[in-house]
């Protein structure tokens, strides 16, 4: 059976996730290494493990969460699709079954809020846990200074997420509510800012979140914003 440590020991995953990596920081992407993939993965387990899903789902959850930026080994520009389709390659060619294998596809071609939408657990899951996971850990080591200080406050996307000193992501299962705690340093950024980038990714994560039957609820420095 294929499972998310099958995936960290082969050989060929690892040089896309690697080839990935390097390509987003080459063009100065924020992080998408095992860092953000291991955060995803984790929090796309405990959203399908507070839904009750079989045991397998949850696996597939993970492992979909493990795979979904694979794609920015071929280009950015679409990279949700492309990822999907070697996914499910990936995943046949080491014996999983077709239909395993489509859910990850779907799940990954629908993880980005340019095109996607939830139209699965799985997918749900992904989306909640990807587009929750900011946090200055996710600027890149060469463009903070010595002094830990951001040295181009021009790129908003750097600027945003260096703001971002504490994320807590939680969940209640008995009211059914999502939350994505987020404290914000304004001298950095404003929360507008956190607005410009990130509106239509909330938006996604309130979608997916419905269709899970959850509520999402967006706080920033413990003021509630969604």
């Amino acid at each position: 059976m294929i499972t998310i440590e099958t995936l960290k020991k082969n050989h060929e995953v690892q040089t896309l996730l690697n080839a990935a990596e390097k390509q987003l920081q080459v063009l100065g992407y924020t992080e998408h290494s095992l860092r953000h993939i291991g955060i995803t993965a984790a929090r796309s387990k405990e959203i399908l493990t507070l839904l009750g899903c079989p045991k397998r789902e949850i696996e597939l959850g993970e492992i979909a969460a493990y795979l979904h930026d694979i794609g920015n080994a071929v280009n950015r520009m679409d990279h949700p699709h492309s990822g999907a389709i070697l996914a499910y390659q990936l995943l046949t060619k080491l014996g999983m079954s077709y239909d395993e294998a489509a859910e990850i596809m779907l799940a990954i071609g629908n993880h980005d809020e340019g095109s996607g939408l939830a139209v699965s657990n799985i997918s749900a899951a992904l989306i909640l846990a990807d587009k929750s996971d900011v946090h200055r850990s996710r600027v890149r080591e060469s463009k903070i200074s010595p002094n830990k200080t951001l040295m181009d406050f021009n790129d908003i996307h750097d600027r945003v997420n260096f703001a971002v000193t504490d994320n807590r992501f939680e969940i209640d299962a008995e009211k059914k509510e999502i939350f994505l705690r987020l404290t914000i340093n304004t001298e950095i950024c404003a929360p507008m800012d956190y607005f410009e980038i990130f509106l239509q990714r909330m938006k996604m994560c309130t979608a997916a979140a419905k269709f899970i039957g959850y509520a999402f609820e967006l706080e920033i420095n413990n003021y509630r914003l969604l």
